[in-house]
Formats: structure tokens, sequence, C-alpha cells
């Protein structure tokens, strides 16, 4: 079955069986808007791999995956898509194919560049909304700035140790100016000092993939003017209103 059947049977108001399971959080309709959806994901690391792999699986219809890194061994112990034997291939690339394993109705478009001044409002043009899993203060700051020159939404999500946040941006929310009011250096966070454990990302990445899904279908509060903090060390979950 591929995408043109699935939304002729949900037209019909019939859920294919391989939704089954999403049909009692989105119902029908939502799992339509799903599929009509286009989102563009930034990064294919240790949270875009992951985002990538729900998105596809939860049956979002187009995804962009954007990266212009290759995989090397230090990937291993977090990035879902890097493998010891796709190493030195292209991040990007390697999503599609991942993808193709997964889910036949979604349809991926690899960009083996990096975020740029120079490309990001192409990148992000014709697309619902944009993913952040970036890991620099300042080309998250550039992507806030073109999602809203667009009119899209953009989840955000950054990670540290055992520690992370999200929060999902609209157009004209203050959003990350008031997470990173001075970056300063090279705009890299803490996750330097502290690494990237394998579990972190998977669950940044696992609350970024739910606002997706609560942002398309119209379901539930999405974290907005609000952040949710993570500590997995101390099991603190805390969310911060920005108002």
């Amino acid at each position: 079955m591929g995408k043109a059947q699935s939304l002729a049977l949900l037209t019909s108001g019939q859920m294919p069986e391989r939704y089954l399971r999403n049909s009692g959080t989105i119902g029908v309709s939502g799992q339509a808007k799903l599929l009509n959806a286009r989102v563009v994901i930034i990064g294919a690391g240790g949270l875009g791999g992951m985002i990538v792999e729900l998105l596809a699986r939860m049956g979002v219809g187009f995804l962009r995956v954007v990266d212009g890194d290759t995989f090397a061994p230090h990937n291993l112990n977090r990035q879902l898509l890097a493998k010891e034997n796709n190493l030195g291939r292209e991040k990007a690339a390697e999503a599609v194919k991942r993808v193709g394993k997964i889910n036949s109705d979604v349809e991926v478009e690899a960009v083996n560049e990096m975020l740029g001044a120079d490309n990001a409002e192409e990148l992000l043009t014709g697309m619902d909304l944009v993913v952040d899993a970036l890991d620099n203060i300042y080309d998250r700051l550039l992507l806030q700035e073109t999602a809203a020159k667009i009119g899209i939404p953009l989840v955000h999500a950054a990670i540290a140790g055992f520690t992370g946040q999200v929060s999902t941006i609209f157009p004209g929310d203050p959003g990350l100016k008031v997470l990173f009011k001075n970056p300063g250096g090279d705009g890299k966070g803490i996750e330097v000092q502290l690494g990237n454990p394998a579990g972190t990302p998977a669950i940044a990445a696992a609350f970024q993939v739910q606002e997706v899904v609560k942002v398309l279908t119209g379901t539930g509060e999405p974290l907005r003017n609000k952040v949710l903090y993570f500590d997995t060390e101390y099991n603190n979950f805390h969310i911060i209103n920005f108002s």
C-alpha cells in the first residue's frame, strides 16, 4: 500500500491497518492530516535520527532531512541512523534509506547541506513545520528567525548529559531569544562538557515528535511560550513558562 491508497481509505473513514494504534490518539482525521503534512528536520544526528524514525512510523507524509555531515565512530553511542557499516556515509542519505524500510507512505528528501543564512529560507519554504535537531545556538536562532519569516512553527530541543529541554515556537513568539539570551563563544552548548549518553536524545526527540503530532493534528496543548526541562539523573521534570 502507498500514500494514495492510505489517503483513500482515510477519506472513506477507514484507518489503514499500519496506523491502527494511532487511531485512539489522533483518529482518522488526524492521520489524514499527518499524511498530508510536510515537515523539515534540520539535523540527522542524535535528535534528528530518532525524529525521522518516529515521524515516519507515525505517517507524516513528507520529510525533508537536512544535514551536511557524515557518520563517524563517535556517533554510534546515540545516533539511531549510525551503524558500523555506514560510517563515512552522508547522514541525510542514510535517513532516506531508513525510511524506505519503514513506511512506503512517506516521501523523504535528503539535503546534504548544513543550515546557513544562504539556504535557510529555501530549506523551509513549502513546509508546514520545522524541527530543530541542531547542536549550535547561533544556527538555532537563525532557524527560529527563518521559521517566523516563512510563517511556520518550530519544535526545538537541546540536550546535554542527562538533561534536555523542549519547546514549540510559533511565528511571533519570543522562543529561543528567551532561552539563549547571551550565547557567547562558538555557540556550542554545555553538551560539549557533559556529553550525550544514548537515552537523552531519545527522550528529547520523543517529546519533539509528540509536539509535531499535536501541532499538525490540532490535538492537545503544545509547549508554546514554555519549555519542558528534564534531568533524568535526579528524575526531575519541570515546565517553565516564559511569562
